[in-house]
């Protein structure tokens, strides 16, 4: 039924960070594989964004290993914790949500998310199952079993406190209600990104209070976004969704630094350990181009989350862009009504959204990048061509053919 304890090792340690502790974690293989009962192996689920991006994937992918193992994948969606909002990594107070939109929210990353994992050995809960239930007496026993100057070791409290950033009481709370988790499915391993680690922490020390054998944690490294400088966000627009069109994946892969290609490889996709070798290798050469790999990076990308044709096709789009300077198969069209036939380019620019506002369409004219049929636009009062259709391109990636 399951692999051997060292193959199943070699697969877990792949892109892993810590293994805490990597002896239990041995143990429990070793009993799986005694009683033939999988292990199993949960995820806490933030609702705060439904939209996930490859940062989010690297969890996911580890989980599907676990599952591709044998094990069983458990899935809890913070529904109730996301009423409270995770501290984890903030500098300030984070504003919570209410329960509907955590569920909303939840039901979509889970449709996102099994993209990615097997829907055969994986079980969905909603942490209010549990919490919801749970009366202000209940609280305060499991808040006994904790102490503030334990809280106080995590670093976001810790820096917080000595700058006189206020720390509510009920993010003391949040780390307890996640080790609640652990304690109602009785979890044997735990997985989350680096600063997680506390709140992992936590639900051992939790556990054992409950009479229940400690879960191993691993921890997952924190993805590195598009721009090569911070944590991938959408805030920080560096980020590849894992629902974005093969145009968008393609292209956005292309942008990350040469630094990065190793590390994409290894954590968001699932090239073998043979092939990341070579690849390793291949980047270790002068002589190698590093965006050959990149774009090897790209078309593996785009076959994961939609098919080997359709990456194909958004290479070949890619190349007749960039490289060829052609027109994208497919160019949305914008209709000029009787009344705007005569505007300028700026008013264009503003009415079809391809800028926000007059001042940024002046400022994209003036920086270089608007062309009409292939002809740069350097007056920022220009009128529009008089012709009956034509093809306007902003930056390198966005094109409007315009139809009078």
């Amino acid at each position: 039924m399951f692999p051997s304890v060292n193959e199943q090792m070699d697969v877990i340690k792949r892109g892993a960070s810590e293994i805490i502790p990597e002896d239990d974690l041995v143990k429990k293989l070793q009993r799986a594989i005694k009683t033939k009962k999988p292990l199993r192996v949960k995820l806490g689920c933030d609702p705060s964004r439904p939209d996930l991006h490859l940062g989010h994937s690297v969890v996911l992918r580890k989980l599907r290993q676990f599952q591709d193992l044998g094990h069983e994948a458990i899935l809890i969606i913070g529904d109730f914790t996301g009423m409270i909002g995770d501290p984890s990594g903030r500098s300030k107070t984070r504003p919570s949500l209410s329960l509907e939109e955590t569920r909303q929210n939840g039901q979509s990353y889970f449709e996102q998310a099994t993209k990615i994992l097997s829907s055969k050995k994986i079980q969905m809960f909603y942490n209010s199952e549990w919490l919801a239930k749970m009366n202000f007496a209940d609280i305060i026993r499991l808040a006994s079993k904790y102490t503030v100057a334990r809280m106080l070791e995590r670093d976001d409290f810790t820096e917080r406190y000595k700058a006189g950033e206020p720390i509510s009481v009920h993010e003391f709370l949040y780390p307890l209600a996640q080790a609640m988790d652990s304690v109602a499915i009785e979890a044997d391993i735990e997985l989350g990104g680096t600063d997680q680690k506390f709140n992992l922490l936590v639900g051992r020390d939790i556990q054992r209070e409950y009479n229940l054998e400690p879960q191993v944690i691993l921890t997952t490294p924190i993805l590195v976004g598009t721009d090569g400088v911070d944590k991938m966000s959408k805030s920080l627009d560096n980020y590849i969704g894992i629902n974005e069109s093969p145009k968008e994946i393609y292209g956005k892969s292309l942008r990350i630094p040469d630094s990065l290609i190793y590390s994409y490889f290894e954590l968001a996709t699932d090239v073998t350990n043979q092939e990341l070798a070579e690849i390793k290798k291949e980047l270790a050469n002068p002589e190698t181009n590093p965006r050959d790999i990149k774009r090897r990076l790209a078309r593996t990308l785009v076959t994961m989350y939609h098919d080997a044709k359709v990456a194909t096709r958004a290479e070949e789009e890619f190349d007749r862009i960039f490289k060829d300077k052609s027109l994208p198969d497919e160019v949305e069209e914008y209709r000029l009504g009787a009344q705007n036939g005569s505007q300028s380019v700026v008013a264009l620019l503003t009415t079809a959204q391809l800028a926000a506002s007059k001042s940024e369409a002046r400022r994209l004219i003036e920086q270089g990048g608007v062309s009409i049929d292939g002809e740069r636009v350097s007056d920022a009062n220009a009128g529009l061509p008089d012709k009956k259709e034509f093809v306007v391109k902003v930056g390198k990636r966005k094109f409007l053919k315009v139809i009078r």
